[in-house]
This record gives C-alpha cells, sequence and structure tokens, in this order.
C-alpha cells in the first residue's frame, strides 16, 4: 500500500485520456456544425453541401442537371473526404462522436497523429467509394465520419480485444499495451470477443440497410454502405500503417 504524504492532496486525473489528435477532431466538427446551424443562412448551407458533401453523380456525370455542380472537378476530388466533416444534426455528430472516442482513440494512441489522420481519411474514401461503387447515379448528398470511425473500429478489433489497449484510453492505465505487436487477422477471427463485436456490427449495418429510411441526405442507417466500405478499407490497412511490427 502506498501513503501519502501529510498533508499532501491526491492527483485527479481526468477518467479519459483522449489523445490530442482526437480531441481536434472533435473540435473541428463541433465548430463546423455549429457554423452551419447557428452562423449560415439556409441558402449557405446548402452551398456548402452542394461543395462538400459526397453526391454520386457528381463523379459520374457531372453536368447531371443540366448545370455544373458547384466545385467542378476538384470537388469530384475533396468531396471524397470532405463530407466527413459535414453533419446532418446534432445527435448524429453527437452519436458519430462518442463513437470517435471510444474506437479511434486507442487507435490514435498506437499510430500516432499523422499515421492516424491518414488511416482516418483513408476510411472516409474507403466509405465514399463503396457509396459510389453501389450507387453510381445517385443525387442524394451522403454526409458523416460514420465511414472514418468505422475504420477506427476495425482497428482496435485488430488489437484491443487481445488484451493489448482498451477502447478509450485510462490514464491509469498501461501505455506499452497499446504498442504490443498486433495478432494476425486469422487469430482476430479465432477470438470469440473479437467475433462477436463484429458480426454485431455487421448485423446492425445490414438491418440498418433494410430498414433504413429515405431522405434528402445519406447519413446514418441511410449510408450503411459508406459503413462497411470504411470498415473494410480500415481492415485491409491496418498492417500497413501499424508502427508496431510483430516478430
Amino acid at each position: 500500500m502506498t501513503h501519502l504524504p501529510s498533508g499532501a492532496v491526491p492527483e485527479r486525473q481526468p477518467i479519459f485520456n483522449l489523445p490530442g489528435v482526437v480531441l481536434f477532431l472533435l473540435g473541428a466538427l463541433i465548430l463546423i456544425h455549429a457554423i452551419r446551424t447557428w452562423v449560415l443562412s439556409s441558402d449557405a448551407d446548402i452551398e456548402i453541401l452542394l461543395l462538400f458533401a459526397f453526391i454520386p453523380v457528381r463523379i459520374t456525370d457531372l453536368t447531371a442537371f443540366g448545370v455544373p455542380f458547384p466545385g467542378g472537378r476538384a470537388a469530384q476530388v475533396w468531396s471524397f473526404a470532405s463530407y466527413a466533416f459535414l453533419h446532418a444534426d446534432w445527435s448524429h455528430l453527437i452519436f458519430n462522436g462518442l463513437w470517435l472516442a471510444a474506437f479511434g482513440s486507442p487507435v490514435a494512441v498506437r499510430f500516432g497523429p499523422a499515421r492516424f489522420l491518414v488511416y482516418s481519411l483513408a476510411g472516409a474514401i474507403g466509405g465514399a467509394a463503396l457509396h459510389l461503387a453501389i450507387y453510381p447515379s445517385s443525387t442524394i448528398p451522403m454526409i458523416g465520419a460514420s465511414a472514418a470511425v468505422s475504420a477506427h473500429m476495425a482497428g482496435a478489433a485488430r488489437f484491443v480485444f487481445s488484451g493489448s489497449g482498451s477502447l478509450v484510453g485510462m490514464r491509469r492505465g498501461d501505455p506499452s499495451a497499446y504498442h504490443r505487436p498486433a495478432p494476425p487477422l486469422t487469430a482476430i477471427l479465432q477470438n470469440r470477443s473479437a467475433l462477436t463485436f463484429l458480426a454485431v456490427w455487421f448485423i446492425m449495418n445490414l438491418l440498418f440497410g433494410l430498414f433504413g429510411g429515405s431522405g434528402t441526405i445519406a447519413s446514418g442507417a441511410i449510408a450503411w454502405e459508406a459503413h462497411i466500405g470504411g470498415f473494410l478499407a480500415g481492415l485491409l490497412l491496418f498492417p500497413l500503417l501499424d508502427p508496431v511490427r510483430r516478430p
């Protein structure tokens, strides 16, 4: 048992120790949505959606509506990533923010800021690419960070279920746990906890796809294909970006 010196006050530490890059992304998402909600007019917000949301028909037919899309060919490139910074409403943002904190944190601790941002970008691009492949002529804007967060889920599944870290970084935990070699994918597929997590996640997305509603913006349950695309991108790219090598 450790005894504190007389009169000493125990150091208070926060329960969760979110990495700086995760806090930065959360702050950016909140700031962007706050500006769209409370500062911009409805017409200006529509312009933002047309500029930065991912719209499949923008890629396949730039003049589908008889006039060029805002942003032109440049938006065909940046919209593969920029859509992830926009959200339909506060509940959509809060939901993605909680998942980003839970699943993005262990990956950010393991990867470091630069690799984590590249990994997140790859997840967003993977989600948009699969959405485009399934709905090449869709005119519905897709927004939300769900595909990037799905990549974080795939990355976390590669090492947290083997005892190497936890979903949210704890100050009182062992930092070295996040930097142990990740088991091979075949071992993960034999881990009951990991398999249960993956099965529940895919079933939820399947149900969202079958019973999710439709609307003027593809987000949340409506963009379930993007979730799958982001998850697969994260699962496949994890060993390429993982700085911790297996012996």
